[in-house]
């Protein structure tokens, strides 16, 4: 666990500290990201900075369990959302088993997710879409 995290009692959320750093991504989308813990350790944060078909996608996902306030508990889910530089906001949500990482658009068991698998400091996979659409992409750890 990064030292700027402390101590996280979320066994599954602790487990995305294996995405913590600035990695380049190639494939459908080039650039780079750049995952962070926010102080506390209950949520990461991604900073994106990709092009994709010629157009730059640029803006910030937060990634963590909902828990409304008042509530007692955080929920089951680790939900993200992504906030982008055009206004538009688009919701995930992470699951991690061993060494790989799915990330379903919108809600678990979405047609449209990204599935990858981690071998030392390359995360590599594919985003699916419905229809048969999507694509590859590998990500490699730079700092």
């Amino acid at each position: 666990m990064s030292d700027s995290v402390g101590t996280i009692r979320d066994r599954e959320l602790a487990a995305l500290d294996r995405l913590v750093g600035t990695w380049k991504v190639t494939g459908g989308a080039e650039g780079t990201v750049t995952y962070r813990w926010l102080n506390g350790g209950f949520f990461l944060i991604q900073d994106v900075n990709l092009e994709q078909y010629g157009e730059g996608i640029t803006g910030m996902e937060v990634i963590g369990r909902e828990r409304p306030f008042g509530a007692e508990e955080p929920g089951d889910e680790i939900k993200s959302r992504f906030y982008g530089k055009n206004g538009e906001t688009l919701d995930y949500v992470y699951e991690l088993d061993g060494d790989v990482l799915t990330i379903w658009c919108g809600g678990k068991g979405s047609p449209a997710y990204y599935r990858g698998t981690f071998d030392g400091d390359t995360l590599s996979g594919a985003w699916v879409y419905p229809g048969g659409g999507g694509y590859e992409s590998t990500s490699t750890r730079i700092a």
